[in-house]
């Protein structure tokens, strides 16, 4: 992973609070924590559960922080909360060259593929088609990143499960994780591998986690979203993965388990330059 430039940098305060109504004593493993070292500093990080039970926490084969424990009958409250320093702008590049895949590194080569709501396989025309008068490389992602922008309309709040790129194209509308997916789709479909990226955003509104992806040319990842007309920073990682079923903030398994609420905050402490 890239190392954060802190010459100018901002300094966010990032929450996010669960409220589940269990019915039975259900497994849950969550992904709540962001990651150290994603272009991001944490400088501070609390983690509580009400009522206490104990939590054990790994990694994932993407490198995300996976926390898992068994939630108890009755209300569940988890909390969680960090400061984190994070670029306040985002890396740019056009005319970063393409990778050739034999020349991509192994650790990157899950991303190419097809996966459960990236059908890459099935894009292959519709890709050549978007990115025909571009440069091969990040010049072809932003021209996805823009045809999907201006193609699919950007809806919060109006897809309560994961759909597949085929699902999203076909309803022309979705959130922001469902646009990041298109997005991803069409690249990989030319043979540009790009990863889901899920976290927290500086203003964004209506506030809530947000999706956006990364695309690798030019012998590095570089940030798109397909929802944000400007790409801007503030930008606070939680999880990589290859799509939705990967970076989901919480699994239950077991029936009688009811998210009541989802309370998600990013505050400013400081910026310096």
């Amino acid at each position: 992973m890239r190392e954060i430039n802190i010459e100018i940098n901002m300094k966010l305060r990032v929450s996010c609070d669960l409220c589940f109504q269990i019915e039975a004593p259900t497994a849950l493993i969550l992904m709540l924590r962001p990651l150290r070292g994603a272009q991001q500093w944490i400088t501070r990080s609390s983690y509580t559960v009400e009522p206490c039970v104990p939590i054990t926490e790994s990694k994932d084969s993407y490198g995300n922080f996976c926390q898992r424990l068994v939630a108890p009958p009755g209300e569940f409250i988890i909390q969680t909360s960090s400061d984190v320093i994070t670029a306040e702008h985002v890396d740019s590049a056009p005319g970063a060259y393409f990778v050739e895949i034999q020349n991509l590194p192994d650790r990157v080569l899950p991303y190419l593929l097809p996966s459960r709501y990236c059908e890459s396989d099935r894009f292959g025309d519709l890709a050549r088609e978007v990115v025909a008068d571009a440069l091969p490389g990040y010049d072809q992602a932003g021209k996805i990143t823009d045809w999907v922008r201006h193609s699919i309309q950007y809806i919060p709040g109006s897809s309560d499960y994961p759909l597949s790129a085929v699902e999203v194209h076909n309803r022309g509308y979705g959130v922001c994780r469902d646009l990041a997916q298109l997005a991803i789709t069409l690249c990989r479909s030319i043979s540009i591998p790009a990863r889901l990226v899920v976290g927290y955003l500086y203003r964004l509104e209506p506030m809530d986690l947000h999706a956006w992806f990364e695309a690798y040319v030019g012998g590095r990842w570089y940030t798109f979203d397909p929802t944000q007309s400007d790409l801007r920073g503030g930008r606070v990682v939680i999880a990589f993965g290859r799509d939705a079923a990967d970076v989901s903030i919480f699994h239950q398994f077991g029936l009688g388990c009811i998210l009541n609420s989802m309370d998600v905050r990013v505050h400013l402490l400081n910026k310096s330059l």
